[in-house]
């Protein structure tokens, strides 16, 4: 899978505050955009484990 351009959401507008992704090597890379040399580099197993477990409310207590 080739490299692809990071992505940031729609609803961050114009601000450098948000999480962006892509997709590298068959592995997903995030990194805040305000702090560009910080990447997080998983498989899209492990990405979408942790959206589920975000939406589940499994990390509430966190808060």
């Amino acid at each position: 899978m080739p490299k692809t351009e990071w992505q940031k959401s729609s609803y961050s507008a114009a601000n450098n505050e948000c999480v962006e992704v892509r997709a590298v090597d068959g592995l997903v890379e995030l990194r805040e955009s305000d702090e560009g040399d910080i990447v997080l580099r998983t498989t899209p197993a492990a990405l979408a484990a942790l959206l589920q477990g975000i939406k589940a409310g499994e990390f509430d207590h966190h808060a």
